[in-house]
Order: structure tokens, then C-alpha cells, then sequence
């Protein structure tokens, strides 16, 4: 460790660095009408010394640098000519002199201006114009490493609990799912802490809804894009029931785009342009008629005897958004379905994963095509195998999205 550094960590600051004062180190300096020998005498003297501060009435008018000195004054016939002559000879004029309340981001952004030469150098603090002190480039760089460290950790901090409440809002639907369909499985999995995707289930007497959603972004900016589309379902089904899917997506529509003051009134800007796709879909346990409405999310259904499955088409039109209409309808699809038929949504976090020898997208087909292969395996064996392979055709290609399945056997 360089002994500058080393003697920060020893220097006892509590907490992080807020000022040049809190970096300064007590050195020797020289006056102005002071030699070079004498100059030379100081650094032999103090090794650890980079540089030293040339005074004029206590007054800090330059910086000598050791290296430039010692490399000086070693070529023939410069101690004969230099040795009792003014230290200001080899002195850099223009150094960065700070005052010791300044604080450690004016102090970077001062470094920065200054050059090379003030992280090499170092810089001289003042204080009331009279010299302190001075501290290095290495104190500073392991200052601003410090404090962006402890940012980090508090930003951390505050994500890992973002995503507890994410996690404690999804919940019930979770717990939902587990006593309504036991032969059912459910995959959240945020690319980050926390995640744009989410989803919804609800059970009712007569049958149950269940939702899938995929919102604008990932990480914090997805979170709280799912607690603002949450809150809007939730609020829609309170007022509307769970029954029509296509109603429901409107509603959400409207809401969000009011919540984000995405408008089209003329001469007016919308304030962002965010929104979500998603999947809402009612199960009528009785009639064993199912009622999908999606938004650029489709629902796969593969009926006992069938060898393939069959696509509830989506629209392409998204919820929210600056171009989706406010008083935009969604198409209500229906289907009736036998004993045992497989249900299977999931979010794009699957189907555009980059991966494979081609580095291509897993795609929507290759799922389909596992799940089938698949099918008489429990749901909890299939949805890992699922994960599995996504997981190899990623291989060590980065995550693109946040991933979100949903299956379940009715």
C-alpha cells in the first residue's frame, strides 16, 4: 500500500471523508528564499514525501515535485549550479491548492480540472490562505472509492428491501394459487433484485382470474412500474369483477396512463411513456370456459389429445404508453377446455433470451415444443426442465430480462 494511503486509513476519520481537511497530512514545507539543497536535504530526509509545498509568508505560491528535483539536479554539473540557488527554479507554479473545508465532489470535480499533474502531485490545503498541509491523488481516488462504496452499500440496502415488499405483495396471489390449483407452478425470476414482471391470481366462487404482466424496464425503474400496474389491477377487479378480461385491461389502461400523465391533449407533452403487456385471463370452474384477454401477451392451451398447442391470440396494442388509446378495447377470446388441458404464459424474459451456438433468441416455438415433449411430467418436474434448458441455451451469455412462467393443469 502507498504510504499516503496507508497513513489514511490509519488517520482515524470517522466515517467517510467530507472535506479536503479530513485528507490533509502534516508535511514539512520550504520557503521561497530557501535552497535547493535544502529542498533536496527534506526529501532525503522524508521518503514518503511526493511532493514539497514552497511558502512565501506562510503563504503556499508552489509545489516541488521529487521525482523532477531529484532528476534535475542529478545530471552533471546541477549541484554546482543549482545547489544554493532559489528552490522556486524547479517549482511548478500553478499547483492546485484547495482550502481544507472544501468538499470531497468539488474536490474531484477541482482534480479533475486540474489534470495529471494534481493526482501525481498531489495538492496543497489551505486554510484562510495559509498552508495546512498537503494530500495526495491516492487519498483522494481511495476518499471518493470510500464514500461511493458506502453509497452502493446504502443503495443495496434500500433495493434488497424493495424487493422484500415486492415479494410480500405477490405473495398472496402465490399462496392463492397453491390452495386453488394444486397442479400448478409459478416462476418469478427479476434479472435484478427486484423485477419488472408480476402476476395476480385470485380465487372466487364461481372460478378464479389469474394475470401475468411484463412492465416497461427492469430493475428499480420495473419495480415500481409493477406496484403503480398492481395497484391499478387490484383496484380495477375491486370495481369491475373478475369475469371479463378485456374490461379489465382497459381499465388498467386508463389508470396508468392518467397515473403517468400520458396524455394527447393538444399542446400538451406526455410526462413519460412507460406501460406494460400482460396476459388476464377468468376461469369459469363450472362451465370450464376460459376468457383470455391479452396485450401483446399471449396464453397457450394444449388440450389432452392435442399434439400441439393453440395460441389465444393477443393484441398488439400495449396498456399504458403514449400511442396506446385511452379508450382502446381489447379483444375477448373464449375457449372451452376438457379435463386436463395445460395453460402456459409466460413473460418475453423466456422467449428473447440470446443463447444457443447461433447466439439467437430461445424463442417462443422451442418452449412450446419442450413443454410438449414434456407433458406428462408433473408440473413442478416441467417447469424446472424448462428452467434448465434456458439456462443452457443461455450459457454464459448475460440475462436479459426478468423471466416470469406460469402453468397450470385444469
Amino acid at each position: 500500500m502507498h504510504p499516503a494511503l496507508a497513513h489514511f486509513h490509519r488517520s482515524g476519520v470517522s466515517g467517510s471523508p467530507r472535506c479536503a481537511g479530513d485528507l490533509c497530512q502534516e508535511f514539512p514545507a520550504i520557503d521561497a528564499a530557501d535552497s535547493n539543497a535544502s529542498a533536496m536535504d527534506i526529501f532525503y530526509s522524508r521518503r514518503d514525501m511526493i511532493s514539497l509545498a514552497v511558502l512565501e509568508s506562510g503563504r503556499p505560491i508552489g509545489l516541488i515535485n521529487r521525482d523532477i528535483l531529484l532528476s534535475q539536479m542529478s545530471k552533471p554539473f546541477h549541484r554546482e549550479l543549482y545547489d544554493k540557488k532559489s528552490c522556486i527554479a524547479f517549482m511548478d507554479k500553478e499547483p492546485l491548492i484547495v482550502d481544507a473545508d472544501m468538499s470531497i465532489e468539488a474536490l474531484t470535480f477541482k482534480t479533475v480540472e486540474a489534470g495529471e499533474k494534481a493526482l501525481s502531485d498531489g495538492f496543497i490545503v489551505t486554510r484562510e490562505g495559509r498552508f495546512v498541509g498537503l494530500a495526495s491523488g491516492v487519498q483522494l481516488l481511495g476518499a471518493v472509492a470510500e464514500i461511493q462504496a458506502e453509497k452502493n452499500r446504502q443503495i443495496m440496502q434500500s433495493i434488497e428491501y424493495a424487493s422484500v415488499i415486492q415479494q410480500a405483495m405477490l405473495r398472496a396471489s402465490r399462496d392463492m394459487l397453491s390452495t386453488t390449483l394444486p397442479d400448478a407452478e409459478l416462476v418469478w425470476e427479476p434479472r435484478d433484485v427486484v423485477g419488472g414482471d408480476f402476476y395476480h391470481f385470485a380465487s372466487f366462487a364461481d372460478g378464479w382470474f389469474g394475470a401475468a404482466a411484463d412492465c416497461t424496464g427492469h430493475g428499480v425503474p420495473g419495480a415500481f412500474m409493477t406496484l403503480l400496474a398492481s395497484a391499478s389491477l387490484s383496484q380495477a377487479l375491486e370495481r369491475l369483477g373478475p369475469r371479463d378480461p378485456a374490461a379489465l385491461l382497459a381499465a388498467v389502461n386508463r389508470n396508468v396512463k392518467g397515473l403517468l400523465g400520458q396524455v394527447h391533449g393538444k399542446g400538451e407533452s406526455p410526462q413519460s411513456n412507460d406501460g406494460l403487456d400482460a396476459a388476464f385471463f377468468w376461469f369459469d370452474v363450472e362451465q370450464r370456459q376460459l376468457y383470455f384477454s391479452g396485450a401483446r401477451i399471449a396464453l397457450h392451451v394444449l388440450r389432452p389429445d392435442a399434439d400441439h398447442f393453440e395460441s389465444m391470440v393477443c393484441d398488439r396494442m400495449g396498456v399504458g404508453y403514449v400511442d396506446s388509446l385511452a379508450d382502446y378495447t381489447w379483444a375477448l377470446s373464449t375457449a372451452a377446455l376438457p379435463p386436463g388441458s395445460l395453460l402456459f404464459v409466460s413473460t418475453d424474459g423466456l422467449t428473447d433470451q440470446i443463447g444457443g451456438p447461433r447466439k439467437i433468441a430461445f424463442g417462443r416455438r422451442r418452449a412450446l415444443d419442450f413443454i410438449v415433449a414434456h407433458r406428462t411430467q408433473p408440473l413442478s418436474a416441467l417447469c424446472e426442465g424448462l428452467q434448465r434448458a434456458l439456462a443452457d441455451w443461455q450459457g454464459a451469455q448475460s440475462r436479459r430480462d426478468d423471466v416470469m412462467l406460469f402453468f397450470a393443469r385444469v
